[in-house]
Parts: structure tokens; C-alpha cells; sequence
């Protein structure tokens, strides 16, 4: 990572915000409280603001069947109020669904084709858990495999590596390339937890297998546990793979006080995950990281996480706040990493 202080370039419009209902978790508040914590970094010149273009059609549908992207415009247009249980819409989010995979799409082409190399989309609503053709966990469409998909056909890039850090496993982006070994998926989420995939034993098939981890912790895991997965598995799975660009469904729904979630994390374990990843950014790919918002529903904390992942990845010297309390990994946690060095191990030098 560089030493000196480095511009982030934030996605964000406040179309955003049209896309929410009531006391739902997924509401518009989450983005303002953390546009709220960016403006004394943005006033000092460490944040480049960038408009987000709407996805077409075509976009949307390098990962969507087309009958579903016009089954979510159309229910948006005759007022139905929820996809399923969980997922709700209301009349203006079919546009704003565009304009979140807009997001991921624009922060793509921002950091292949500019000089900002960084790039955190403050999109919503959010996409890891959306299938091909169903709306699922408060996900319309899939915006980082959008954006994986995009970075393949656009950029001709034949290594694109995927990591979720959400708290809730992302079948959706799973799905998506299973079968793909031109991009490597590496999900890290609380188990038994919704949606009720990403096991050990999920690592793709055909020309995919082997190039989807999943690392499943049991509920209270926080900053040591992360870090022990990070150093073991994460990391060294990366540099083997050697990515041409870093993307992150960034979810900061593991924060110790995440009201969805039973996770530990701390703003110093978000900031400790961000730098690692840019880290390996730095190494094989130019620095080049995308972060996509997902989950986080304590509104202060998923703030306060995002501001520390940004001056992780920026090198902002802020203060990192507050630290986990252990000291060493729970024995659930280190008996875990066996269970996934023994999966693993297949496929990965380890």
C-alpha cells in the first residue's frame, strides 16, 4: 500500500434514498448517516464524489434473466409492495435499482480508466443475495457481479477476485460464477445465519470448481477471529490467484452491535480487513479496488465502519476507535480453520 494519503472516489446520488419504506432495515438512513461521517474528510480533498450513470438493460442482464428485469419494472409500476417477505419496492425503485448497479458499474470504469484507484460505491439497494431471476434479502439486482461480469467483457480482465465481508452469506454472487474460474469468490459469514448457504463443502464445479471459498464462522466471532481467517486463508488464496482487480460486497452487518447479526467485529477489524485487501490490491492488481455497499443496519456503527475502512484504504491517519477486547481466537473459531484448511488445502497451496 502507498504511505502517502490517497483520494477514495465515493459513488453516491441522492436518488439513493427514494428506495425506501418506514422502519424496514434496508432504509434510506443508513447512506445519509454515512454521508454524514465523509464530510470533514471530503472538505480536506480526500474524497472524489462521483455521479453514478444508470445500468442499461443489457448491462443488468449479463447476470439477470431478462423476464425478471422487466417483472421488477413492472411491479414497481402497478405499487406492489414486496417481492417477498423481505424485499420490499416501492414506485421508484426499479430506477433506482438501475442506478445502483449504475453505481458498481461506474466505479468500475472509474477505477480502470482514471487515476483514482479506489473506489467505494455508496449504492443501494443492495445485491449480493439477488439470483438470476429472483429478488432475495433485501436485493433486486446483483450489483458486484454486474460489475465483475462488466470488468470481463469490458476490460478483457481474465481474474476477477470477489470478497464478501457481509455477514450474510452472497448466494446470489455465488451463483452467478460457480462454474467459473474466471472469478474467484471468497465469502466470509456468520453460519447458521440467512440465507442458509455458503458451506464448506460449496467450492463451484466444472471449470469452477475450487474458485469459490466460503468460510463459515459460528455467531461472536470479531476482530481476532477475522484476522485469523484473513492471514490463513483469505490472503494466501489471493495471492495465488494473482487478481486484476479486487472487488468487495462490503457489508458491515458483523459490527459487535449489528442488530440482523450475532458477530463481534469492531471499526479497528473493518479497518484491519480493508488494508489487508488493498494490500493485496497493491500487489497484483495496481492498487485497483472496488467496494460495493451491502448490509449494516446499526446506523452509527455501519458508519463508523465505512469511515474507517476508507482511511484504511486511503492511509488517512484518522483514529481507528474502538478495538476488541480478545486476545486470542475462540477455540470454535481455530477448530473452524482446520475444518477449511482441510477444503481448501484441495485446491490451495496452505
Amino acid at each position: 500500500m502507498v504511505s502517502q494519503k490517497e483520494t477514495i472516489g465515493i459513488v453516491y446520488n441522492e436518488d439513493y434514498l427514494i428506495h425506501t419504506q418506514g422502519q424496514h432495515p434496508e432504509r434510506k438512513e443508513r447512506l445519509e448517516h454515512i454521508i454524514r461521517v465523509l464530510d470533514k474528510p471530503a472538505a480536506e480533498g480526500l474524497v472524489n464524489m462521483v455521479d453514478p450513470v444508470p445500468a442499461e438493460f443489457e448491462e443488468i442482464a449479463l447476470i439477470h434473466d431478462s423476464e425478471y428485469i422487466k417483472s421488477i419494472d413492472e411491479a414497481c409500476r402497478s405499487g406492489k409492495k414486496f417481492l417477498d417477505m423481505d424485499t420490499y419496492i416501492v414506485p421508484g425503485s426499479y430506477r433506482v435499482a438501475l442506478l445502483s448497479a449504475g453505481g458498481a458499474i461506474t466505479g468500475l470504469r472509474k477505477v480502470m480508466n482514471q487515476n483514482i484507484r479506489k473506489v467505494f460505491a455508496l449504492n443501494r439497494p443492495p445485491g449480493h443475495h439477488a439470483e438470476r431471476s429472483r429478488a432475495q434479502g433485501f436485493c433486486l439486482f446483483n450489483n458486484i457481479a454486474i460489475a465483475a461480469e462488466v470488468a470481463r467483457r469490458e476490460y478483457r480482465l481474465s481474474r476477477v477476485a470477489i470478497v464478501d465481508w457481509d455477514v450474510h452469506h452472497g448466494n446470489g454472487t455465488q451463483h452467478s460464477f460457480e462454474s467459473d474460474s474466471g472469478v474467484l469468490f471468497i465469502s466470509i459469514h456468520q453460519s447458521p445465519a440467512y440465507p442458509g448457504t455458503g458451506q464448506l463443502r460449496e467450492t463451484g464445479f466444472g471449470d469452477g470448481e475450487g474458485f469459490t471459498v466460503n468460510i463459515p464462522l459460528p455467531p461472536g466471532c470479531g476482530d481476532v477471529e477475522y484476522e485469523l481467517f484473513y492471514s490463513n486463508i483469505i490472503i494466501p488464496v489471493l495471492d495465488q490467484y494473482k487478481p486484476e482487480i479486487l472487488l468487495v460486497s462490503a457489508g458491515q452487518d458483523a459490527y459487535r452491535h449489528d442488530p440482523l447479526a450475532g458477530m463481534s467485529l469492531t471499526y479497528n477489524g473493518y479497518y484491519n480487513m480493508a488494508e489487508q485487501l488493498a494490500d493485496a490490491a497493491e500487489r497484483w492488481a495496481g492498487g485497483k479496488i472496488l467496494l460495493c455497499l451491502e448490509g449494516g443496519y446499526h446506523l452509527e456503527g455501519q458508519a463508523g465502519a465505512v469511515k474507517q475502512v476508507l482511511n484504511a484504504l486511503g492511509r488517512w491517519e484518522l483514529p481507528r476507535g474502538e478495538i476488541g477486547p480478545a486476545l486470542k481466537p475462540s477455540r470454535t473459531a481455530e477448530s473452524r480453520l482446520e475444518e477449511v484448511f482441510a477444503v481448501q488445502k484441495e485446491y490451495w497451496d496452505l
